[in-house]
C-alpha cells in the first residue's frame, strides 16, 4: 500500500468469520470520556474482525471491564490511581504533562511484561495524546498506530501551531482581537476572535502540548481517523503530503454497533420517556459535553435564554460543571417552575447517542467535540455552536461555515442571542435549509460504511495493514 495516500482501496474482502485471535493488538486510551469511548468502539470493531484485544488503562477513569466481556484489562501500576482534577484548560494540560512525563517507565514495563507472554504484542495502538509512547515502541520494536479521536481539519490546525508563533499569535489577546473576524493567513478557516479560545488562558503552554501532539503523531506507522472522506475531502491531500504515513479513515466509530457502555457517569434514562412525549423536531438538546464548564453568569444566560425561547429543551447540567455550584442551586427563584410546566427537561447526564436519534429532536446546542458533533451530523440533527476551547473551535467554523449545518453564538453565552439562534434553527425558514443540508450530509456520511463505501473499504484495508506486522517481540 502506497504510505501517502489515504487507504481507502480495498485489497480483500475481509468476514467477521476469519479467526485472527493470535494476533493480540494492546490499545491504550487516553483516561478522558471523550477519549475512552472512540478508543472502546475501535476495540470492539478490531475485535470483530478476530483479533484479541488488551487494553492498557490508568486507574484514574478506568474503564469497567464488565461491560466489555471479550477484552483482556491491564491498569497500569501505580499511574494516576488518584482521582485528577480536570476541571479547567489548565488541568488538562497539567493531566497530558503528567501522563508523557512521569508514567512512561510504568507503561513500558506493562509493554515488555506483555511482549513476552505466550501471544506477544502485534501492534500498539494509543491514542495521539500519549504522544510521548512513540519511543517506547521503538526501542521495543513494537508497531505503533496512533487512534486520532478528533478530525482532520483540527489536525492540521494543531500542525500550524508554529505558523501561528512565527505570526506572533501566541500570546493573551486584546479586547478588540477578541471580536475581530479577520480570517488568520495560513489558518484561512479560523478568524483572529477563534485564536484566543482556541490557545486557551495559557497559550505558550497549549501551543507547546499542540506541537508535542503533532511530533508524536507523526513517526507513527499509521493513523485511524474517526471521521469520513466525504466530510474532508479537500483536507486529505495535504495531509498526505506532510504526513506520509498511512491514513484509515473509518468512522463514524459509533455506528457500526449499537451504543456502549462506557460512560463515566450514570445515564438518566428518564429523559427518553419524557422525549417520547413530545412533538417531532421540537425539542433543543442542550449539552457542553464531559469536561467544558460555565461560569455562574453564563448558566444564568443560558438558562433564561432557552426559557424565553418558548420552545421544548432537554438540558444535561453536568454536576461540578458550574463554577461555584455543585448543581442546580445557583438558579433563580421562578426557574424550576417554568421546568414544571413542561417546556424543559434537565438532567445531570443524558445517553446522547440516543437521544440524539429521537424522533424529538429538532437541534443540539453543544460545544463541538468532535464526538458530540459527529454524532449530530449521523442523526440529522442541526447545532448551534458555542465553542470552548481547542479543536472545538474549528469544529464549529466547519458545521457552520463549510458544512453549513448549524449557527454561531458569536457573542458567547448571552440570553437574547440564545433565544435568537433557538428561534432561527427550530422556528424559521434559515432551520429549514439548515436542516435539509444536514440530512443531506447524514445520507452521505452512514452510506460509507456500507460495502463498497469509503470507511467500510478503509477498515478493510486496516485490518490487512495490521495483519502484515509479524507479531512485536515474544
Amino acid at each position: 500500500m502506497d504510505p501517502t495516500t489515504i487507504a481507502t482501496t480495498t485489497t480483500a474482502v475481509l468476514t467477521t468469520k476469519r479467526s485472527n485471535r493470535s494476533c493480540r493488538l494492546v490499545l491504550l486510551p487516553y483516561p478522558l470520556q471523550g477519549h475512552i469511548n472512540p478508543m472502546l468502539q475501535l476495540a470492539n470493531i478490531l475485535y470483530s474482525k478476530g483479533f484479541s484485544i488488551t487494553i492498557l488503562h490508568t486507574h484514574y477513569n478506568s474503564p469497567n471491564p464488565v461491560n466489555h466481556p471479550n477484552f483482556n484489562f491491564v491498569p497500569i501500576p501505580g499511574v494516576a490511581e488518584e482521582k485528577y482534577p480536570v476541571s479547567s484548560i489548565d488541568n488538562l494540560i497539567s493531566l497530558m504533562r503528567y501522563l508523557n512525563d512521569k508514567c512512561m517507565g510504568a507503561v513500558e514495563d506493562c509493554l515488555e511484561r506483555m511482549a513476552l507472554e505466550d501471544e506477544g504484542v502485534a501492534c500498539l495502538v494509543t491514542d495521539a495524546q500519549w504522544f510521548a509512547t512513540q519511543s517506547i515502541a521503538d526501542r521495543l520494536k513494537f508497531p505503533r498506530i496512533v487512534n486520532w479521536t478528533s478530525n482532520v481539519s483540527t489536525f492540521l490546525t494543531f500542525a500550524a501551531v508554529p505558523l501561528l508563533r512565527d505570526m506572533g499569535y501566541v500570546r493573551k489577546f486584546t479586547d478588540q482581537e477578541k471580536r475581530s473576524d479577520a480570517l488568520v493567513s495560513g489558518v484561512e478557516l479560523l478568524k483572529v476572535r477563534d485564536l484566543s479560545s482556541f490557545l486557551t488562558s495559557d497559550p505558550k503552554g497549549a501551543s507547546e502540548l499542540m506541537e508535542l501532539l503533532v511530533l508524536g503523531v507523526k513517526p507513527a506507522q499509521a493513523i485511524i481517523w474517526n471521521t469520513v472522506k466525504e466530510l474532508e475531502e479537500l483536507e486529505l491531500p495535504k495531509l498526505s503530503h506532510d504526513f506520509p504515513s498511512s491514513h484509515f479513515l473509518i468512522g463514524p466509530l459509533h455506528k457500526y454497533f449499537p451504543p456502549l457502555s462506557s460512560s463515566l457517569l450514570t445515564q438518566d434514562q428518564t429523559c427518553i420517556s419524557w422525549l417520547d412525549k413530545q412533538a417531532p423536531n421540537s425539542v433543543l438538546y442542550v449539552s457542553f459535553g464531559s469536561l467544558a464548564g460555565v461560569e455562574e453568569s453564563q448558566f444564568q444566560e443560558i438558562a433564561w435564554g432557552l426559557a424565553n425561547s418558548k420552545q421544548p429543551f432537554l438540558w444535561v447540567v453536568r454536576p461540578g460543571s458550574i463554577q461555584g455550584s455543585e448543581w442546580l442551586e445557583s438558579l433563580l427563584d421562578g426557574y424550576l417552575e417554568k421546568i414544571v410546566e413542561g417546556k424543559g427537561y434537565i438532567v445531570k447526564w443524558a445517553p446522547q447517542q440516543e437521544v440524539l436519534a429521537h424522533f424529538a429532536i429538532g437541534g443540539f446546542l453543544t460545544h463541538n467535540g468532535w464526538n458530540s458533533t459527529l454524532e449530530s451530523i449521523c442523526e440529522g440533527v442541526p447545532m448551534i455552536c458555542s465553542p470552548r476551547f481547542g479543536d472545538q473551535l474549528t469544529i464549529a467554523r466547519y458545521v457552520t461555515d463549510v458544512w453549513k449545518i448549524g449557527v454561531e453564538l458569536k457573542n458567547g453565552l448571552e440570553r437574547v442571542e440564545i433565544e435568537g439562534a433557538i428561534k432561527r434553527l427550530m422556528a424559521d425558514p434559515e432551520g429549514l435549509e439548515i436542516r435539509a443540508r444536514v440530512n443531506n450530509l447524514k445520507e452521505k456520511v452512514n452510506n460509507c460504511l456500507k460495502k463498497g463505501g469509503s470507511s467500510y473499504s478503509s477498515l478493510e484495508d486496516l485490518v490487512n495493514y495490521i495483519l502484515s506486522f509479524k507479531g512485536g517481540i515474544k
